[in-house]
C-alpha cells in the first residue's frame, strides 16, 4: 500500500529506487518508510491458476470476444474472518480488463464535481453600493481629481466592477459514452491494481462494526472500502456495522460512480452486482438507438 519511489535523471540512463515491502533493495536511510508503515503481509494476491480446484461459483453470461478470454478471480466471504476463498468468478474483459484511460477517468471526475455545482458569488456594481449620491467636491478649483461619486469601483467601500453575478451554475454534461466508459476504466483499474473484491453476499455474522474492521484489517483490504450491492435493501448487520464507520461506506448499484470508486482504496462488489454492471455497461456498446433527446419511459433499455 505504501510506496516511496525517487526518479533521478541525469546524463545517463535515469536510475529507479523504490523501497517496497520486501526490503530487498539497498536505500539509503532518509528513503527508507518507517517500519510502522510497512505491512509485508499487503502484497498482491496471484491470480487464480488455470487448474485451480476451486468449483466455479459465476460463469460470464455476456458474449465474450473471441480475442479476448474471460477475466477469473476470488470469491470471498463475509461471514468469517479467514481469507480463504469460496471459488472463482469470471468477469467480462470488455468491463474489467480495458486499457487504462487516464484521461477519461480525469474528464469524467471533474464533470462529476462539477455539474452540480453552483456559485451563490455576487458582488455590488456601483448603482446597488449604499450612499454616494452626493458629488464629494467640486469639479474644478479643489486642486484633486474629478470624481461624481464616492461609490466608483475605484474608491475603496465603492463597487466592483465586472465582478461574480452569482449565482451561476457550471452545468454540462459528458457524452454518454465517455462516462459509461469511465465506469468501465475505474474497475478495470481496480482490478489490475488488486484493489477489486468479490464476495459471495454481504451477510455477516455480527452487527459489531469491530468485526467488520477486524476482516478488514486481517485481508488487507487498505484504509477505505466502498462496498457494492444490488436491490433496495441491504442487510441489517452490515448496515449496523457501517453506520458510524467513516471509511467503510456501502452504496447501491445503481449509484456506483466514478469518483466513488477513486475516492476508496478497495472496491468490494457482490456476485449480483457484477452481472447488474456487466448488463448496463455492455448494453451501451451495442445499442442502436440514442438516449437524446429521449422520452420517458425508455422502451430499449435492458
Amino acid at each position: 500500500m505504501f510506496r516511496c519511489t525517487l526518479l533521478i535523471c541525469g546524463r545517463g540512463v535515469p536510475k529507479r529506487f523504490s523501497s517496497a515491502f520486501s526490503g530487498e533493495s539497498a536505500l539509503p536511510p532518509n528513503l527508507l518508510l518507517p517500519t510502522n508503515l510497512i505491512d509485508p503481509s499487503r502484497l498482491k494476491r496471484p491470480p487464480p491458476p488455470a487448474d485451480c480446484s476451486l468449483p466455479l461459483l459465476r460463469r460470464c453470461d455476456a458474449v465474450v470476444p473471441a480475442h479476448l478470454s474471460p477475466v477469473q478471480t476470488w470469491v470471498e466471504t463475509l461471514e468469517s474472518l479467514d481469507s480463504e476463498p469460496l471459488g472463482l468468478a469470471q468477469l467480462h474483459p470488455d468491463v474489467f480488463a480495458v486499457p487504462p484511460r487516464l484521461d477519461i477517468l480525469h474528464q469524467v471526475e471533474i464533470w462529476q464535481r462539477n455539474f452540480k455545482r453552483i456559485s451563490h458569488a455576487h458582488t455590488k456594481v456601483r448603482s446597488e453600493v449604499r450612499g454616494g449620491g452626493k458629488k464629494p467636491w467640486q469639479q474644478k478649483g479643489s486642486g484633486r481629481a474629478r470624481h461624481g461619486s464616492i461609490r466608483s469601483p475605484i474608491w475603496r467601500g465603492g463597487g466592483v466592477s465586472h465582478g461574480p453575478r452569482g449565482p451561476t451554475s457550471y452545468y454540462y454534461m459528458l457524452p454518454l459514452k465517455v462516462r459509461v466508459q469511465g465506469l468501465k476504466v475505474a474497475l478495470s483499474s481496480k482490478m489490475a491494481q488488486d484493489y477489486l473484491h468479490i464476495v459471495d453476499s454481504l451477510n455477516i455474522p455480527t452487527p459489531d462494526p469491530q468485526y467488520l474492521l477486524d476482516l478488514i484489517r486481517q485481508r488487507h483490504w487498505g484504509e477505505s472500502v466502498l462496498i457494492v450491492d444490488v436491490g433496495a435493501e441491504f442487510p441489517d448487520n452490515i448496515l449496523q456495522a457501517t453506520a458510524d464507520l467513516k471509511t467503510v461506506n456501502i452504496i447501491p448499484a445503481i449509484g456506483l460512480n466514478v469518483h466513488s470508486m477513486l475516492k476508496h482504496e478497495v472496491l468490494v462488489l457482490t456476485l449480483e452486482t457484477v452481472k447488474f454492471l456487466e448488463d448496463k455497461l455492455l448494453w451501451h456498446d451495442e445499442r442502436y438507438s440514442a438516449l437524446y433527446p429521449f422520452k420517458l419511459p425508455y422502451s430499449d433499455f435492458p
